[in-house]
């Protein structure tokens, strides 16, 4: 019997190797794949929370919801492409002003340190340019963006596709087996995930504007440029587990090192962005999403390192929910239900 289970150990180790060796060798077919799939969920979830809207909601047919909950999410991808090549564009036109307030910034470094030789843009762009390569670098910038591009583009084709087969859906699911209870079980298992994951999103959702919103104000009345840019990223962020906080606050921060070069309005600001990062991640996000995925958070830590060195970016942004459809899954057999039960917060599945 131990021998059993040591044999059964060692080939489940092998098994989740082997997995994680195609997952990280296909990440560029199957990023796209799980993004689409993502995608889908916040437009189901949208068309739902349409529908239930009063007087609107029951006037609205299935149809015309979705085609609305595209229309706004499209509209959505529109305006934060908009934001990126708007402030892109200023924070160039500006580029001379924050040069001349990084470098009194660094000169007045160098006098608190005893440093000698004051520095100039001269001798820091030289010293600069021995360790880096333009080319290089310039290269792998239009590469990364043309690679974000076209990942867009597949990332909406497969959400397109995958909305066309949902009517499909439970008719697939009936004609998986001829067995019913295990047509049963299935469906218990695609009804917990679409459940987990979608209230998930929702609510996650929700506290991400909010918690943009909140630092825009924020950062407007401390002045900071590009705000509302800088809000949409803290949005964003927002998904990503515990870092994504804490560059919430690192780069406006930086942001404001370049623009203002004043030591005490940058300490403001660090502590108004921390300020509002923790009340509502640790305060309002556990009262309002409560227990909705049951997750340890050593898991979600876990699941987050594993899935950023599987999948880079997207995977710290799709670790939480990939982690909570795999605890659905394994919930569901005896034999990993253990696992199940260590991924989760109470040990309840």
């Amino acid at each position: 019997m131990p021998n059993a289970g040591l044999q059964a150990l060692v080939h489940g180790a092998v098994l989740a190797l082997i997995i994680g060796w195609v997952l990280y060798i296909g990440r560029g077919v199957f990023v796209p794949v799980v993004l689409g799939v993502l995608v889908v969920y916040v437009i189901v979830g949208l068309t739902r929370l349409l529908a239930r809207l009063p007087y609107v909601g029951d006037m609205l047919p299935d149809r015309l919801a979705y085609a609305l909950s595209v229309l706004l999410i499209g509209a959505g991808f529109v305006f934060a492409a908009y934001l990126l090549v708007a402030n892109i564009d200023g924070i160039v036109a500006r580029a001379p002003l924050y040069q001349e307030s990084l470098l009194a910034s660094i000169q007045q470094l160098a006098v608190r340190l005893g440093i000698e030789t004051e520095p100039t843009w001269v001798s820091l762009r030289r010293d600069l340019l021995a360790q880096i390569n333009i080319q290089r670098v310039v290269g792998s910038t239009v590469a990364s963006v043309t690679s974000m591009l076209v990942g867009l583009v597949v990332v909406s084709l497969y959400a397109s596709f995958l909305m066309l087969e949902l009517r499909h859906f439970p008719a697939k699911l009936a004609g998986l087996s001829s067995d019913p209870q295990r047509v049963a079980r299935v469906r218990k298992v695609t009804h917990d995930i679409n459940a987990r994951i979608g209230s998930y999103l929702a609510l996650k959702t929700v506290l991400s504007l909010l918690l943009g919103a909140v630092c825009w104000v924020i950062m407007t009345l401390m002045g900071l440029e590009f705000a509302l840019f800088w809000a949409m990223l803290i949005t964003l962020l927002n998904y990503v587990p515990y870092i994504g906080s804490f560059l919430g606050v690192a780069l406006p921060a930086a942001m404001a090192i370049v623009q203002f070069a004043d030591a005490s309005t940058v300490a403001m600001l660090l502590v108004y962005l921390s300020v509002a990062q923790f009340a509502i991640g640790n305060f309002l996000e556990p009262y309002v999403m409560g227990n909705s995925l049951n997750l340890s958070p050593f898991a979600i830590l876990v699941s987050l390192t594993v899935w950023s060195g599987l999948w880079g970016i997207a995977g710290a942004f799709l670790a939480v929910p990939i982690t909570s459809i795999m605890t659905i899954v394994l919930a569901g057999f005896a034999g990993t239900r253990p696992i199940a039960v260590l991924l989760s917060r109470d040990g309840r599945v």
